[in-house]
């Protein structure tokens, strides 16, 4: 049984197959979110090595020792060798290579690549050759977070599973077994990960939102011009700040089709108020600000992001 009871049906559907030995060569395991993931390739890993009690892993066996401290020679992480950066061809080479040898342990090789869809063109192809003949007691299990990134062909040669977030009633329940109180509606912050709620809630982040969302509802609603001030709260982490901003003009658009309920944000009702057409020029001109901060580096981010405020209150007729 995982922590997280929203994997239980993942994990379980995993034990099965190892108990019917009808493990694939290849296993894509997406998650578009914070769910857990790490703790079930944790159980997986220790499942699939595990000398004593397949299915569950022991803890105590020799290969779970190697495993706890990190120097199984069966188990490679294949990653980034820098956060954001690509997984380059000689990475993936290196794992083909390691591939084609015999376990050292005498069961299987399990190759984990995370995130999956960080693998360049180069890469992904070399993974393709492997994929297509694949060795006995060899698995490769692709984490993955954005599936659109991945090459057809790699999709197609591995068995899928996909983790969804739960239901946001089942997050509260689980949010308040950790000892965790937010509001309903601040699951859409946390683009409804109850684990990201958790670490949200732990750093005060929610108290952050109820800032940023407090100064610009003053700015449009009661014409506070205090530009600079605005900006500044949004620059203390720019592109989390203006996704939270999208999410509460999303929520003020709604508004106006009577589509609220539990879950719209406090200030969404509050920006609802004012004319549908100047929200939607708003979420436009964010929209291609994001777009432009995303691709593009060394840019002025004080003048862009107060240049979409101007715009802004220009759209509402403000």
């Amino acid at each position: 049984m995982t922590h997280y009871p929203w994997l239980a049906s993942t994990w379980q559907g995993l034990q099965s197959a190892m108990s019917a030995q009808r493990l694939p060569g290849a296993i894509l395991l997406q998650s578009d979110v914070e769910l857990g993931v790490d703790e079930l390739i944790e159980k997986f890993s220790a499942a699939l090595l595990c000398k004593t009690y397949p299915d569950e892993g022991c803890g105590f066996c020799h290969s779970c020792e190697l495993l706890k401290s990190q120097n199984h020679p069966d188990l490679h992480f294949i990653r980034p060798e820098k956060e954001g950066k690509a997984i380059t061809v000689e990475q993936i080479r290196q794992c083909n290579r390691q591939a084609q040898e015999s376990s050292q342990m005498g069961g299987y090789r399990l190759f984990v690549i995370e995130p999956a869809e960080a693998m360049n063109e180069s890469a992904s192809n070399a993974l393709l050759k492997t994929l297509e003949e694949p060795s006995g007691s060899c698995l490769f299990l692709l984490i993955c977070h954005d599936k659109k990134r991945l090459l057809p062909t790699i999709i197609s040669r591995c068995q899928q599973w996909s983790i969804t977030p739960p239901e946001v009633s089942e997050s509260m329940q689980w949010l308040q077994q950790q000892g965790i109180s937010v509001n309903e509606s601040f699951l859409k912050l946390a683009h409804y990960s109850p684990v990201t709620a958790m670490h949200m809630a732990k750093e005060s982040e929610f108290q952050h939102y109820e800032k940023l969302e407090r100064q610009f509802v003053d700015f449009l609603i009661q014409a506070d011009s205090d530009y600079v001030s605005l900006c500044q709260t949004i620059q203390a982490a720019t592109l989390r700040n203006l996704s939270w901003l999208w999410l509460l003009l999303s929520d003020a658009q709604k508004v106006h089709f009577g589509l609220q309920n539990e879950e719209t944000l406090q200030g969404g009702q509050a920006l609802g108020q004012l004319p549908l057409s100047g929200l939607q020029t708003s979420m436009v001109k964010l929209n291609q600000l994001n777009q432009q901060l995303h691709q593009f580096s060394g840019l002025n981010e004080e003048l862009m992001i107060i240049n979409w405020l101007i715009e802004t209150r220009e759209a509402l007729c403000l």
